[in-house]
């Protein structure tokens, strides 16, 4: 298994990216190839590798959450690496799992390929395991969202109502743990 690369940029296609490690250069299918970097510079990217009849490929991510994610989203029966990758270049991995989360399938629509079947399935196959995974990366990203995902569970609110509060108030990470909950509060209450 690949587990991640790291290399010199050396060209853009339309979703994938060369990256050339020690005289070899790879083909590395990215959500967003423009934002990986300028030619010429180094690129450490996460990977995974997917294996079909004809075709192995190797994808590439930015972040452990949008690879995380991306794994999750091609566990569903209908959605490939290709409609995976769509996905995350449509949406970044908070308001994609947010969208599962909150069971809003007409958002995973807007990604070219994706109908209202296939996003229903994704929701439904998705939508627990994403409430869990998103308190888990909540809680990882600074001790203080771990706390407020407990407060809010605790007054009784479901986990992706809680994270749907989190995600709604921009620059979370500055607050105070009491502004936080508060905010998570305000925003529950308007809902």
């Amino acid at each position: 298994m690949i587990a991640g690369i790291e290399g010199t940029l050396e060209a853009y296609g339309i979703d994938y990216i060369i990256v050339k490690v020690g005289g070899i250069s790879f083909q590395i299918f990215v959500p967003s190839p423009a934002s990986a970097g300028s030619i010429g510079e180094r690129v450490k990217l996460r990977t995974s590798l997917q294996l079909k009849e004809n075709f192995i490929g190797v994808y590439g991510f930015a972040t452990a959450e949008e690879q995380e994610l991306f794994e999750m989203l091609i566990s569903v029966s209908g959605i490939g690496p290709k409609a995976g990758l769509s996905m995350l270049a449509t949406m970044n991995p908070e308001q994609l799992s947010l969208a599962i989360v909150s069971g809003d399938a007409g958002a995973l629509t807007e990604t070219p390929g994706v109908g209202p079947k296939i996003a229903k399935r994704v929701v439904l196959e998705l939508k627990d395991k994403l409430a869990s995974w998103q308190s888990s990366v909540a809680a990882a990203g600074t001790s203080d969202n771990g706390e407020v995902l407990a407060a809010l569970k605790s007054l009784g609110y479901s986990a992706s109502e809680a994270l749907s509060a989190m995600a709604a108030i921009p620059d979370i990470n500055d607050l105070k743990l009491e502004d936080k909950i508060t905010r998570a509060l305000q925003h529950l209450g308007k809902v």
